[in-house]
């Protein structure tokens, strides 16, 4: 969802000095939590923000009532840890309510400069670029931090009617924050079935017994936490670390389920869908004619995922328990619209309509999002796809996409698990991982020069995959932010006309065609010698910095191979003194090769390069392979070509 802040104007730092000063520190918290001078060294080092303290209360009276006591003093160190003056509380009006919100900012001292209430917060629906109607909503504020060290101090209380899952508790939301005491307290119905998951962190909790009132607690306490040094290209979920909680039985908008296992998950979404697949016969005769000339399952179905494409759009509307529940597949086939759950059940009516079994599957999307935990069942998910069970050939579609290809996810989905909603209840699977063919920029150059250094150059692009995707999503946005944000990522001289072309998307190959105008195209010119790039672009421009020791995995976005053709043709009278070495470079997940030919005949230089990464995800342990691997290239590819002129 679309995190909304509300900037609030603050008098200068002198009038809250005269006028505001004031202690209303907590008596029973220590007040060194509150002074900024009293922070131990140790958690200063590589941390913008500290928790000084951390308190939760979570009371869960039974399956579908939960209490939520927060309590937080968080010192600011740095620019960088201002994210801790943003607070924003996200709800659901049915069911869903904060009350005793209260916000206070203290100075370096502990000296108490402002005070905030739900009052002073924005509120609004929690709509999004997508959702354009819900229930959700959410209470909003931003503190501007005018000076350093600045100590935040939250309180609040919520109170929840109906849920699937229990609040988790964050102990650390990412490396460059530090924690000097957090802690938690669950009391819990022995009866809800409660359950516990540690991410990223050893701890484990206390346990007691209510006396006669049987009801469970379970008391958990972090200390001394120092902060890390964040790493490039690690996941949120790599570096969080918390304690996931669940309960065996819920309650979700007056309906009961089960949360014990999978498989008991899934048989509660099946009962919740319900009917919703089922099309009236005449919809379904209709339907068989469409396909009735279509000899195989798969063609018929990839003639019904096409029509889905070209007739529904996505809109998404989460009121009530339809935030989970998905519309009609008569809803959506009479007012050609509906949202993930709805365009998914939308397609599997289809298939049912055509005697084609398929499932119902919800999954946590985003590209490289977590995973759902074999052994840890809760509601992790966000998104619905269609799962096709062919024999020998598995099928997959993404229901919500008007462009993405039969079969294809897409990192949004793939390389993860997605629970199918079968006849027996849920049953978790993985979805595909993409391989280096599925993810392909080929690019194709000519640029022809002139003798007083001018050129034209002409680029032809084919991509499929996640490249396809970026080409295709990049027109709905101006043309000039079309071309900037080529120039930009391909690493293209800056040319004085650019023309781009219309483009074609065919058989899920997007084309798109460039026509660059140089009124100098070389980057130096020194006497009758010109030195000049023999590649158009880079095929990959990324370094990372050196690490004595890598401690998380590397992700990239995709598996993907890259090729470059550049053909060069000289000016009259000139010829080429000297040409590029070839370069053949390796490592453990992908290869870099480019190589360079002048032909005299045609007084021509030709550059091919090849870019290739076999895998996503980079073990830590290979990290100084990669580094070393990257900088090679980057240095591969400042080489010059250098051209004279004929004696």
């Amino acid at each position: 969802m679309q995190m909304i802040t509300l900037r609030k104007a603050l008098i200068t730092a002198a009038c809250l000095l005269i006028g505001s000063i004031g202690y209303g520190q907590d008596k029973s918290i220590p007040k060194e939590y509150y002074d900024a001078g009293t922070l131990p060294a140790e958690l200063k080092t590589d941390a913008h923000a500290v928790i000084r303290y951390s308190a939760d209360d979570i009371f869960v009276k039974g399956p579908g009532s939960q209490t939520v006591k927060h309590h937080s003093i968080i010192t600011v160190l740095d620019q960088k840890g201002d994210d801790a003056g943003e607070m924003v509380m996200f709800y659901n009006r049915k069911f869903d309510t904060y009350s005793n919100i209260e916000i206070k900012v203290y100075g370096a001292t502990g000296q108490l400069l402002k005070k905030y209430k739900k009052s002073d917060m924005y509120e609004r629906s929690a709509v999004n670029d997508e959702t354009i109607v819900t229930d959700d909503r959410l209470l909003a504020i931003q503190h501007t931090i005018p000076s350093y060290p600045t100590t935040i101090e939250l309180v609040y209380e919520e109170n929840i009617t109906s849920y699937i899952n229990l609040n988790s508790w964050m102990i650390r939301p990412k490396a460059d924050v530090s924690v000097q005491l957090a802690t938690c307290k669950v009391t819990v119905d022995p009866a809800a079935g409660f359950r516990y998951q540690a991410q990223n962190i050893a701890v484990q909790p206390h346990k007691d017994t209510q006396g006669s009132s049987k009801m469970e607690t379970y008391f958990w306490e972090v200390k001394d936490l120092k902060a890390n040094k964040p790493e490039e290209n690690t996941l949120p979920w790599q570096m969080q670390q918390k304690v996931s909680f669940a309960i065996n039985n819920f309650e979700y908008y007056g309906t009961g389920g089960a949360m014990d296992s999978w498989q008991n998950f899934g048989k509660w979404i099946a009962k919740l869908n319900g009917d919703a697949n089922v099309l009236p016969p005449a919809r379904v005769e209709a339907i068989k004619k469409m396909t009735d000339t279509i000899k195989s399952d798969k063609d018929k179905a990839r003639f019904l995922y096409n029509y889905v494409q070209q007739n529904m759009r996505y809109v998404s509307i989460q009121l009530g328990i339809g935030g989970l529940k998905p519309f009609p597949a008569t809803f959506v086939d009479q007012k050609k619209y509906g949202d993930c759950k709805a365009l998914t059940n939308y397609m599997n009516a289809l298939l049912k309509a055509v005697d084609i079994p398929s499932y119902y599957a919800i999954i946590n999307a985003g590209t490289n999002a977590k995973p759902a935990d074999l052994d840890f069942p809760s509601n992790v998910f966000n998104h619905v796809i269609l799962c096709i069970p062919f024999k020998n050939d598995t099928t997959w579609l993404e229901c919500t996409s008007s462009t993405q290809p039969f079969g294809k996810l897409g990192t949004f989905t793939e390389n993860r698990r997605a629970l199918l909603i079968t006849e027996d209840g849920g049953k978790l699977v993985s979805t595909p991982k993409s391989a280096i063919e599925d993810n392909v920029f080929d690019s194709f150059a000519n640029v022809s020069l002139k003798p007083d250094g001018s050129a034209v150059a002409k680029l032809k692009l084919l991509s499929t995959g996640e490249y396809r995707s970026l080409y295709t999503g990049m027109e709905s946005i101006k043309m000039d932010e079309r071309k900037e944000y080529l120039l930009r990522s391909l690493n293209i001289k800056q040319p004085i006309v650019f023309d781009l072309k219309p483009s074609v998307d065919k058989l899920g190959v997007k084309e798109m065609n460039l026509e660059l105008l140089y009124d100098k195209f070389c980057d130096m010119k020194v006497g009758d010698k010109q030195f000049l790039k023999p590649a158009a672009f880079d095929l990959w421009h990324n370094t990372f910095p050196e690490l004595t020791e890598r401690k998380n995995d590397f992700y990239f976005e995709h598996p993907m191979k890259k090729t470059c053709l550049t053909t060069i043709d000289l000016p009259e009278g000139y010829e080429v003194e000297s040409l590029p070495a070839e370069v053949k470079l390796k490592f453990s997940h992908g290869n870099y090769d480019v190589s360079y030919k002048y032909d005299k005949d045609k007084n021509q230089v030709i550059a091919s390069s090849a870019f290739k990464l076999s895998e996503q995800v980079i073990p830590a342990a290979k990290y100084a392979e990669m580094q070393q691997y990257m900088e090679e290239i980057a240095r591969s590819q400042s080489k010059k070509l250098v051209i004279k002129r004929k004696a």
